[in-house]
């Protein structure tokens, strides 16, 4: 049998393209699998707060779910220090394709501004996966102090014969009432710091602070308990505490502050895992059972996408780094 040279050029070419498809295969074959199969190994979830405080609270009402969704155990990291730049910085430089971190604002609102050192920056090395859940300040004050609009007198009157605590320099509640005091003239109550807020709460029971920025979820039992007196909210009245005014309605306008969770990963966790949380994270937030579980542990579930929590950074960058700014405060 004789071949044209034009059969043969053929068949070689198809002998060619048989032999790359062979040796490509197994390179296909593993990209998919690797797409499909993330997380291919328990994850780690770093919280910059100790067992029992809030943030770790929530990271482990996360977990659960969160692992059930993604068919891996999510182990909950505790890197305590520095008010949780310790853990941020942890989860900003890992490279495992494994590790998210549970992140407060002051992470990635305020940090950067308090401290131009800061290891990692908030904007450029994180992925922002999703707001978790918000929740207001409330301002609070000890029992024989007077309520509402009288005690923003009395504050005004005192001026800085008045102390007001908080968990630290730079942290929400420090830089929340420092643009309290900007926003009503005349009071000018010095701040202490304090370790935490177990601190705070003993140094108003006896006497030692007049006010304290602080979350319900902290303080709401001593208020119960009638041992500390509620004055008013940093937000619009809340589901969370239906009774509490909110400082708005003593005339204190454009005053408006949360603390909130948010949920990153590392700038460079690949595509598909970040398609694959963005996926699974709306799943859980559209659970009743989970939003009332946040509910029940003082907070506002929330859930979003990684623009709607940037949109949120940035915004609260602003009005927090004017306050920096304004104030001259630095981490020493």
């Amino acid at each position: 049998m004789i071949f044209k040279p034009l059969t043969i050029c053929f068949v070689l070419k198809s002998l060619l393209w048989g032999l790359v498809f062979c040796l490509m295969s197994p390179v296909f074959a593993q990209t998919n699998q690797s797409a499909s199969a993330w997380p291919i190994k328990p994850l780690r979830l770093v919280v910059g707060f100790p067992g029992g405080a809030s943030p770790d609270i929530m990271a482990r009402a996360l977990a659960e779910p969160l692992s059930r969704a993604l068919g891996q155990p999510v182990v909950v990291d505790n890197r305590v220090g520095a008010s949780g730049n310790i853990a941020a910085d942890v989860v900003a430089k890992a490279t495992d394709e494994h590790t998210l971190g549970l992140v407060i604002n002051g992470n990635l609102t305020s940090a950067k501004m308090l401290d131009p050192k800061l290891p990692f920056d908030p904007a450029r090395d994180f992925h922002f996966v999703s707001l978790l859940a918000t929740a207001p300040l409330l301002l609070v004050a000890p029992m024989n102090l007077p309520d509402g609009l009288e005690f923003i007198q009395a504050a005004r009157k005192n001026a800085n014969a008045w102390n007001y605590a908080s968990v630290g320099v730079g942290s929400v509640a420090h830089l929340g009432m420092e643009l309290f005091k900007s926003k009503v003239p005349g009071i000018d109550a010095v701040h202490v710091p304090y370790p935490g807020n177990p601190q705070v709460i003993t140094a108003m029971l006896s006497g030692q602070i007049q006010m304290a920025l602080m979350a319900p979820s902290v303080v709401m039992a001593q208020v119960k308990a009638g041992k500390i007196k509620a004055i008013g909210l940093t937000s619009q009245r809340t589901a969370l505490v239906p009774d509490i005014a909110s400082l708005s309605e003593f005339g204190i306008k454009d005053f408006k502050l949360e603390v909130w969770n948010a949920l990153v990963a590392p700038a460079s966790l690949p595509s598909i895992a970040k398609q694959r949380l963005a996926l699974d994270i709306a799943q859980i937030y559209a659970s009743d059972e989970f939003r009332q579980k946040l509910f029940s542990l003082g907070w506002q579930a929330v859930g979003s996408n990684s623009e709607q929590l940037r949109s949120r950074v940035v915004e609260e960058s602003q009005q927090l780094g004017l306050i920096v700014q304004q104030r001259h405060i630095r981490l020493d």
